[in-house]
């Protein structure tokens, strides 16, 4: 295999098989930026052999293997091995009594412990964004500072005080119990479905969608659906990404332009993410779901299973935002109810709505809610105010695919 090959196949490797190497590592020696370092060691190790001697049939135990090697020696050189022998026995017999096949169970389990520890509720948002994308999403600084349209020295520094302050806070490697779970599920729940929405609605840049950082949410909430089997909230998030993400190829034009939802050609939807999303929906639900994340899955599952646009079930939407918003009280739910509240009982009924939202401090410079406004006018023939709101709309937007379309919509108020 010529160099630049192996290079690209290393590169595969590590993607795949990083977040499992680092959470075995974490779990060892307890220090996730520790743990890190370690593995870019074993990583580097790979590059310097495996031009020479090829990709070994099990890319990821051998990269376990030089990690935990490299592991070893750096708790003998902090002479934890000294003072602690009996518990680095224990550590390591539990990580891996075969260093080229891991206990059953064992990667998984790390997995899980690893999420929780990187979307910890110490941290803020943002920087649990970043620790995840990096230690789960294999993604380097540089790929996470563009894909949020941020200076990579401040990725950098969100990933290196996060690591910082896990080290210092001793939070403990595991999954919590008991009145901790939820708090820390919704924490890590929050992150990937941050991570989602960033690449199904672009905040800014010139780019609508970015569909990989879709597909890195995604990832990251099946493995915690598989790895949390019994948590409906879980199933609900992954059904909710499925059938959004099932849009993403409609979602724009063939120069990148924005598509709205209802003049979206629906042939172009995945409907194997959508049956995906609807199995998964319909196992939160027996599992008693009820929490946003399914009621936000169940209102996308009408728009999944309407053929057409026309055939879409709003009166349902409307009673669906309506539970959504006693659940979850915020005015961007109330926002999207007024629309799905303007399709099934006319423009006038949802401007009403609307209206009742435009003193709402929290929507300041929102550029949606001028732009539902603007569509209400627009349809009820008011079209001067409704191109003035369009161009308000336009100039709040911080995406520049958005702004084409909404000073779009609002020339076609002119005549």
């Amino acid at each position: 295999m010529a160099a630049p090959d192996i290079s690209r196949a290393i590169d595969a490797v590590w993607r795949i098989e990083s977040a499992a190497l680092i959470a075995g590592l974490t779990r060892i020696v307890r220090d996730v930026a520790v743990a890190e370092d370690l593995a870019q060691d074993a990583l580097v190790a790979a590059l310097e052999g495996w031009p020479a001697s090829g990709i070994p049939e099990n890319p990821g135990a051998w990269l376990m293997a030089a990690a935990k090697h490299r592991a070893i020696d750096h708790l003998r050189r902090t002479k934890l091995l000294h003072r602690k022998h009996e518990e680095l026995g224990v550590r390591l017999q539990a990580a891996a009594p075969n260093p080229e096949e891991p206990e059953e169970g064992e990667i998984g389990d790390n997995m899980l412990r690893l999420i929780f520890m990187t979307c910890h509720p110490l941290l803020a948002a943002e920087t649990r964004v970043a620790l995840t994308l990096r230690l789960l999403g294999g993604l380097t600084t540089d790929e996470i500072a563009r894909a949020f349209l941020v200076p990579e020295p401040t990725v950098a520094q969100r990933i290196v005080r996060a690591k910082k302050t896990l080290t210092e806070a001793q939070v403990p490697f595991e999954v919590p119990r008991g009145a901790d779970l939820n708090a820390r599920l919704s924490s890590v729940l929050e992150v990937i479905y941050l991570i989602f929405n960033e690449g199904y609605s672009a905040t800014a840049g010139d780019d609508w969608v970015r569909p990989a950082l879709c597909e890195d949410a995604l990832r990251l909430g099946r493995v915690l659906a598989e790895l949390a089997p019994g948590e409906a909230e879980a199933h609900g998030l992954v059904a909710l990404m499925e059938i959004q993400a099932s849009r993403l190829a409609a979602r724009v034009g063939p120069g990148g332009e924005p598509i709205l939802l209802l003049d979206q050609n629906r042939a172009r939807w995945d409907h194997l993410l959508i049956r995906r999303g609807l199995a998964s929906l319909e196992r939160a639900e027996r599992l008693g779901g009820r929490d946003s994340y399914v009621l936000q899955a169940s209102i996308a599952a009408c728009h999944a299973r309407a053929r057409t646009a026309a055939e879409t079930d709003w009166p349902r939407i409307v009673s669906l935002y309506g539970e959504l918003a006693e659940r979850l009280p915020s005015p961007i739910v109330e926002l999207n109810r007024a629309v799905a509240v303007s399709m099934a009982s006319g423009p006038a009924a949802g401007l009403e709505l609307v209206d009742r939202l435009v003193d709402d401090p929290s929507l300041r410079g929102y550029h949606l809610l001028p732009s539902v406004r603007a569509d209400f006018l627009k349809k009820l023939g008011r079209l001067g105010e409704a191109r003035a709101e369009f161009e308000r709309a336009a100039s709040l937007t911080r995406n520049s695919r958005e702004r084409d379309l909404l000073l779009s919509r609002a020339a076609s108020c002119a005549g």
